[in-house]
């Protein structure tokens, strides 16, 4: 499926894509579909809230290097500040995503490029 809109390089710039290593998880309180998670961004830690406790465990997440969007505004939900997006795909209610991972791993706050 082609995207609809199509963007720039120059937009492509502004996405920071960081490779990040996720150095804890646990359920957010009071959601049924959050999960945060600590990810190692090499230098600094972030909490991102995951939407994704449908289809994965806390302790699934644990050493695993996942692709963040690392300049997305924060946001808060839950009551908790999510400070980036893990990326997964497919994005379906119906459909389990695959979290986006690099094949071995790399520094943590690696630029993806």
């Amino acid at each position: 499926m082609a995207s609809e809109e199509k963007i720039s390089i120059e937009d492509f710039l502004k996405v920071d894509l960081r490779v990040g290593k996720v150095v804890s998880a646990e359920p957010v309180p009071n959601s049924r579909k959050l999960i945060k998670v600590v990810v190692d961004l090499g230098g600094e830690k972030r909490t991102i809230l995951a939407g994704l406790a449908k289809w994965y465990k806390p302790e699934d997440f644990i050493g695993k290097y996942v692709i963040v969007v690392a300049n997305l505004k924060p946001k808060k939900m839950a009551g908790l500040v999510s400070e980036g997006m893990i990326l997964a795909a497919p994005c379906s209610d119906e459909t389990k995503p695959a979290l986006l991972t690099v094949t071995e791993p790399v520094e943590p706050g690696s630029k993806v490029c």
